[in-house]
């Protein structure tokens, strides 16, 4: 079966965790974020588009070029 090859995608926490749940801190750091203006890339998979979704009040997600 042949590979998809995923589209990347820049998440920028812009939101403090403060005040959040537990469940989306814990959220938060699995996508690797935890500071403010802090930035990763990541691939677009099923399982990160849903952590997006979830805690999609404290980042901002932008689509890689």
């Amino acid at each position: 079966m042949a590979k998809q090859k995923l589209k990347k995608v820049i998440i920028t926490q812009v939101k403090s965790t403060i005040s959040q749940t537990l469940r989306q801190k814990r959220t938060i750091s699995a996508l690797g974020l935890g500071k403010i203006n802090k930035s990763i890339e990541k691939e677009l998979s099923p399982q990160v588009e849903g952590m997006i979704s979830k805690v999609n009040h404290l980042i901002k997600v932008k689509e890689k070029i």
